[in-house]
């Protein structure tokens, strides 16, 4: 059997993992789901595109992710097994190559499916006959999916997600820090107007790291006049482990969301051994549930955030158990080798499964089985 990587950008992997090796940055973890498998990577081209691509786009994706699945289609057959890393390239690929009589075996990782043009190519590309594992790190996405395309339990799968746990460490502070610090990371799905307000008259540094050219997307997410006692800028990944280290708390303030945005912040943070407070949203809800790792908030709720910021620098002890807790939580649970060990121990499954895909199992209401949570389909 002969294994395949799509990835809907291009990537530099042995540039990262050479970097990764003198560490200027985390390591890449599809370099070392190829090593793994001795897998294939593809990815998109931006040069050549056909008018019946450009047509697809406007439901689903780019014209270079129906490009490159038109290419695999023609490449690829029953001795293949093809792992997307995301509903980007995904959809495209699995609707050209899994309409093929000798198809490949197909398994594609959702990130954030339910929104109203993921629901139409769901359905409209009949993507539940043409997928054989649907893998996502969000409980809400398995629901979701499990649900809408009444599929059962054996072909959609809650995966941990993951970190370099060999970068992100815990380590001392800066010599020149002179009062508390504030630390946030990420822009996708972010209140920091929430955080503006809760944070405008404490006696703290607010450090945020978040980077995009997209003006709309700032406005949206920061507000109109930034307090005197926050910034933002970006950080190079050295720069970004020492942010994490210099913080007497990472907050990470959320909109709410099916998602799971806020995810790589929460495991970096945790992984440095820092004190978290993080919103309650339902895409994170299985990452919050281990006692005593975190500290949650409401969407929005300002006052609920000051107190728990306060409450967490009054109490430095109390922080510092917490930052523990979560620091063994991500070595145990959230390290990439495991990660890598659970995807590609599905992804060789699949070789004993003949497709057409199994129907749902008649002893499950519609079809469905219930969800079980963060254990399901992952680990412990």
């Amino acid at each position: 059997m002969r294994y395949h990587i799509a990835l809907h950008r291009s990537i530099d992997i042995d540039g990262i993992t050479e970097d990764a090796k003198a560490h200027k940055c985390p390591q890449h973890l599809m370099w070392m789901l190829r090593q793994r498998l001795k897998a294939t990577v593809h990815e998109p081209k931006l040069n050549s595109s056909s008018p019946l691509d450009k047509i697809r786009s406007k439901i689903s994706g780019q014209p270079e992710y129906w490009e490159l699945a038109r290419s695999l289609s023609s490449e690829l057959g029953e001795d293949d097994v093809i792992f997307c890393l995301s509903e980007a390239v995904g959809i495209e690929i699995a609707t050209v190559c899994g309409a093929k009589k000798n198809r490949p075996k197909i398994a594609v990782f959702f990130h954030n499916i339910i929104r109203p043009r993921g629901r139409l190519a769901l359905k409209l590309f009949g993507l539940a006959d043409k997928i054989d594992l649907f893998l996502a790190c969000s409980g809400s996405q398995v629901k979701f999916l499990r649900s809408y395309l009444n599929l059962p339990e054996s072909r959609v799968s809650f995966v941990w997600a993951s970190i370099d746990t060999h970068f992100f460490t815990p380590g001392p502070t800066s010599s020149d820090k002179l009062r508390p610090v504030i630390v946030s990371v990420g822009l996708e799905k972010r209140d920091y107007q929430t955080l503006a307000k809760a944070t405008a008259d404490l006696d703290v540094d607010v450090k945020i790291s978040g980077f995009s050219q997209d003006a709309s997307l700032l406005a949206q997410t920061f507000p109109k006049q930034m307090p005197n006692n926050m910034s933002r800028q970006f950080y190079e990944w050295p720069d970004l482990v020492q942010l994490y280290r210099d913080a007497d708390v990472v907050v990470i303030s959320l909109i709410q969301s099916q998602c799971g945005a806020g995810l790589q912040a929460l495991m970096e943070a945790m992984a440095c051994r820092r004190p978290v407070i993080v919103t309650r949203t339902d895409g994170l809800i299985d990452y919050l549930l281990h006692p005593g790792s975190v500290t949650t908030i409401n969407p929005g709720d300002a006052d609920e955030l000051r107190q728990a910021i306060t409450h967490l620098l009054n109490h430095p002890q109390e922080a510092e158990k917490q930052a523990q807790i979560g620091y063994e939580l991500a070595l145990k649970r959230y390290n990439n080798e495991q990660f890598v060990e659970v995807i590609a121990t599905k992804l060789e499954s699949l070789n004993l499964n003949n497709y057409p895909p199994p129907m749902p199992s008649a002893r499950y209401a519609n079809g469905v089985p219930p969800y079980q949570g963060g254990t399901t389909g992952g680990w412990n």
